[in-house]
Formats: structure tokens, sequence, C-alpha cells
């Protein structure tokens, strides 16, 4: 069993305690800008629902089935959580389908559905986008390739996607979940880049000069992509303007690299609500962005963070925590 630090055991406390943590002895809300208000209510209220993970990545809200399911990267299995069981396995293996041991990180990471609504996985051990051929509320690992090579080069280990309303993938293509990640002997593609996949499987690339890329989003009007940086020496947001297949003017949206140190974590997952609003994780916790580039507020946590996922209409947050999936009402 983990150590579990101090603020781990706050929000563990507060699973009982149905008070905002305003109301407790410290808020992990550090408001910067009286527009954060907006996002996140003096009354908000947050808690544990799930703890004990090796490193929880990839949350994904289903709202037909009222479910979170969420990848635990190192143990090649999906989980799901309800309001009324907790959680479960949802789905294994998840990310690799040999046998033996392939890396530290070889399951899924990020999940996305597609425009039919099937589950599309981020597959660290096979080196592709995949998806599930079984309902998902009759999970079966049996998977369909959507993308697996870029000019007949294996991917390195796709980390995160996003569809638009056309029906294109957006995925990036860092090398975490290779044996021996940057320099791994059967790594194939000498960079580390983002792609496009078209619903006729035509891959594109976009870039490959961001060293790290990994969460990525789109705005809510399309018009944008945007692109973490998880390089501790870079730590980077990235906004582009999208042409048909490129990426037009953008480039640095928001450098947290000065904050490198000041918490775990480095820009990782993250998500867009509705009004355009960037919640990313990062150094020290979850970074509250607006679409000018101004930071908000930020979310803080003592352990790294990885992804967070929007349901109820931006209403509830919840966020992948290293060991713990955490849930945030943001308002009421």
């Amino acid at each position: 069993m983990k150590y579990f630090p101090l603020i781990a055991l706050l929000l563990l406390l507060a699973c009982k305690n149905t008070k905002p943590m305003e109301e407790q002895e410290k808020s992990p809300i550090e408001r910067l800008d009286p527009a954060l208000d907006a996002i996140i209510s003096a009354d908000f209220e947050m808690k544990v629902i799930a703890t004990g993970y090796d490193w929880s990545e990839g949350p994904l809200w289903l709202p037909n089935q009222n479910m979170l399911i969420f990848s635990d990267v190192p143990k090649n299995t999906i989980y799901k959580w309800t309001e009324e069981k907790g959680a479960e396995v949802y789905l294994t293996p998840s990310g690799y389908l040999g046998s033996g041991y392939y890396s530290k990180e070889p399951g899924s990471n990020g999940l996305v559905l597609d425009n039919q609504g099937n589950l599309v996985l981020c597959q660290h051990g096979e080196r592709r986008m995949a998806r599930m051929q079984a309902p998902l509320d009759a999970p079966k690992p049996d998977f369909i390739s959507v993308a697996d090579n870029y000019d007949g080069k294996k991917f390195n280990s796709p980390n995160d996607a996003c569809y638009d309303s056309k029906g294109n993938l957006y995925f990036t293509d860092p090398p975490y979940g290779l044996p021996q990640y940057i320099d791994d002997p059967t790594k194939e593609i000498p960079f580390q880049g983002v792609y496009k996949v078209a619903p006729d499987g035509k891959v594109t690339l976009l870039i490959d000069s961001i060293t790290r890329p990994n969460g990525i989003a789109l705005s809510p009007d399309e018009k944008y992509l945007y692109i973490a940086n998880s390089d501790p020496e870079k730590a980077i947001w990235y906004r582009y303007e999208l042409g048909e297949d490129s990426l037009l003017s953008g480039g640095v949206f928001y450098d947290a690299t000065p904050m490198v140190g000041q918490g775990k974590g480095v820009p990782d997952g993250m998500k867009i609500d509705r009004n355009g609003n960037i919640i990313a994780t990062g150094p020290g916790g979850i970074f509250i962005i607006n679409s000018d580039g101004k930071l908000l507020g930020r979310i803080r946590f003592e352990e790294s963070t990885s992804n967070c996922a929007l349901a109820d209409n931006d209403k509830i947050l919840y966020i992948t925590n290293d060991m713990n999936i955490v849930q945030i009402k943001l308002r009421k």
C-alpha cells in the first residue's frame, strides 16, 4: 500500500465531510482572477472517489452509462466508477495484448469516444490507436486498429486523443510506453509527432518539433488545436490554428516552465469547457486558463495530476491524480 501524503488524507476525509472544502482548514483552490468564480464556485465539493492505482490516466465520462472509465497504465487495465458501485474492473488487457513483460507502462492511456459512440484507446503496448469492437456496456478486449503507423513506421506509444465533429482523430505520440523510452532500440520514428487521422484512415503528420507532445484538445469552435508538452525543460501548452491537413499560425499559448519544481507534475492531459477555458494538468495540480491565455487559478495537489474529464454540463470535474481518482463538483 502506498504512503498517503497530507493532501490525499484531506481528500479522503472530504469523502466523509459534505462541507465545501473552503470551510475546512485550507482550500486547494488558488483564485487568481474573479472570472474563476464562474467556473469553480465558492460552494464546490471535492472528494476522492477511488484510490489504490499505480498510475491513473485517461478519464472519460460516459453520459449514457452514467459512468467514469479510466486507465491504470502500468496495470494494463481500464477501470469504471459509478456512484452506485464505486470502482470496478472494466476492461483488461487494455493496451498490450502480448504475453509477459513489455514495459513499465504497457496499458491504454487516453480514452475517447468516436462520433459513432465507440471507445477508442491510445494503446501503449500495441503502439496504435485502436477501437474496441464491443458495446460500452459489454466491453471485451477485441480491438481493431484505427491507425498504427506513419509512412510504414510504427508509432511510439500514442498518449492522448480527441475527435472533431467531422470524424477526424487527433493524437499525440511521445515515447513513454516504450520499454526504454526515447532511447528504445525498437523506436522507428525519430521524432515525437502529433497526427491527424481522417475518417478514411489517412494519417497526416501535423507537427514533429514538440519534444514531448502529450495532452491534446480542440477549442469549442474547432478552430484551434491545443497541445501540452510534458518536457520539464519546455513545460508549455501550445495553440495552433487548424488548416485542412496542417497547422497554421500559432505557438506558445502558456509557458509553465518557471513553475516546474514548485509541485509535482508537468503539462499532461487537458479538457476545454464549453466557454473555451482550458482545464489542464500541470506543475502542482490543475491549471485553469482562459482562451486569451490568462491563468485564472489553480487547484493544488501534492501528487501529480495526469488528466481530467468534464461531466454534467461542465459542473463536475474528474481528475486522475496518481493513485487517486478525484471528483470536484465545481458548482451546483
